[in-house]
């Protein structure tokens, strides 16, 4: 018998039972369960009990917040429930029955973006890093930078951007990728499109504006600028849509017998037409809009208002999914601009989730059960991973949160009011300083000062002055 046979026993009782569970799978901290009556889940008896660290609902699924120890955990449930493991595809899926058209719209955005994550990480850490070894300049009196007075790092300077050109440059052929793999269409036709967006033989996205001839593909009777999409979100977005809405249509009409022909011819070359001759043009002006929208409101005179608002809500935004959106807006930021000025304050409201936490952890000092949570809690949110600290501590008690965003909101001020920019997404935390570009590395660490002290004060305050009966929905969907 497993220390976590009573516990499974008592969720899934909790729950509503083996029959109220449509699929149940596990991320790295957290149950995400699709029930098939969210309304039969007893909420307050599941956070009563004691490995459970919160809950909440989001994009359509019932989520119950475990800690490092889920895996071990999730294995003993579907063990004790006699439930088939379900891969986080299918939970998807099952989820949609549970969301509204907006929350379909976002889940369907996420699921875009969030297996490029990972690489955008690293590819703004790289960028983050040539520019300290490449642009700061540190040695002799302050007139040379470390790549020109060492060939080592020189190289290690021309190197990196061997990865870093793959990340942003060709990040058309990721969304592509992701948009096939999504829609259950073949993810080679989504790499191929991606590709003659980004191709060499194209002229770079980068270059057109000082372009003095635009080449273009003769037809005779039309001609077809040749313009590459590098680094472009929108067009990918669009044709990796129409690729997959294509390739599906065929494959209900075309016969079997000579689907593996006929499906990819028509598929992949009208959307690389189109992708070319409509599509391209008018993501890239939309793009183009959207950036120079965000960027103009948070560099105007109102600016403060932008990122006050901002900073304040954002993590309230985490908690119905709708942080999803602006993945794409840092993207189009960074290819538009060479950086991104939203993200910032992106880190910073995940660190003022954690120095709020950190505040709960000195007033609960002496509550050792209460540290068990709190402190990975704190350590996970300062490396990028809020969900632990919002929903189980900030939103448990309430004022924490409050406290948080208002401290987030601070940051967010001076940070936009300082005009940092980031070199890209990046990790969501203390290590996120690291992408920010090296000119505007001081002004952040003033705005994660702030959000670390502001919401550490306050919530010792609210605490002492009793306020601690704002409360919060704690299952916004």
């Amino acid at each position: 018998m497993s220390k976590y046979t009573d516990p499974a026993k008592d969720l899934l009782e909790r729950i509503g039972g083996k029959e109220n569970v449509a699929t149940v799978t596990h991320c790295a901290t957290r149950m995400r369960f699709v029930l098939n009556d969210p309304k039969k889940a007893n909420v307050e008896e599941i956070e009563a009990m004691k490995l459970v660290k919160g809950t909440f609902t989001q994009v359509g699924q019932f989520q119950v917040i475990i800690g490092n120890e889920v895996s071990s955990f999730y294995n003993e449930f579907v063990k004790y429930a006699d439930l088939d493991s379900s891969s986080k595809e299918e939970a998807n899926v099952a989820a949609k029955q549970n969301m509204n058209f907006l929350q379909r719209m976002i889940a369907h955005l996420a699921d875009i973006f969030t297996p490029l994550i990972p690489a955008l990480v690293v590819g703004g850490l790289i960028l983050g890093f040539r520019n300290v070894i490449g642009d700061i300049k540190m040695l002799e009196d302050g007139t040379k930078s470390l790549i020109e007075v060492s060939q080592f790092w020189a190289g290690v300077h021309s190197f990196l951007w061997l990865i870093g050109e793959a990340v942003f440059h060709f990040l058309p052929v990721g969304i592509t990728w992701a948009i096939t793999k999504k829609m259950g269409t073949s993810q080679i036709l989504g790499i191929v499109l991606g590709i003659t967006l980004v191709s060499p033989q194209l002229l770079n996205a980068y270059g057109v504006a000082g372009a003095e001839e635009i080449p273009v593909w003769d037809f005779g009777f039309a001609q077809i600028e040749m313009i590459g999409y590098q680094a472009q979100v929108i067009p990918a977005i669009l044709a990796g849509l129409v690729l997959a809405f294509l390739e599906r249509k065929l494959r209900d009409i075309v016969p079997n017998a000579i689907s593996m022909i006929v499906v990819p011819f028509f598929a992949l070359i009208p959307a690389v037409l189109i992708a070319h001759t409509v599509l391209g043009p008018i993501g890239w002006n939309i793009g183009s809009f959207v950036s120079n929208v965000v960027y103009s409101g948070l560099t105007s005179s109102f600016g403060w208002l932008f990122a006050a608002i901002f900073g304040f809500a954002y993590a309230p935004l985490v908690i119905t999914g709708l942080h999803h959106m602006t993945n794409a807006i840092d993207l189009q930021l960074m290819s538009e601009l060479g950086g991104t000025n939203l993200w910032p304050m992106i880190a910073l409201s995940n660190i003022a989730q954690g120095s709020a936490v950190l505040a709960m952890i000195y007033i609960n000092r002496k509550n050792e059960e209460e540290k068990q949570v709190s402190i990975p809690a704190a350590v996970s949110c300062y490396l990028g991973v809020t969900e632990p600290a919002i929903f189980g501590i900030n939103l448990k008690y309430g004022f924490p949160f409050l406290a948080a965003m208002i401290g987030s909101m601070t940051a967010a001020v001076i940070s936009v009011g300082s005009n940092v920019m980031a070199n890209s997404i990046g990790v969501g935390g203390l290590p996120g300083i690291l992408s920010i570009q090296p000119q505007h590395m001081g002004m952040f660490a003033v705005a994660m000062a702030a959000a670390i002290v502001v919401p550490f004060i306050l919530t010792i305050v609210f605490a002492k002055t009793g306020v601690s009966k704002v409360t919060f929905n704690k299952k916004a969907a």
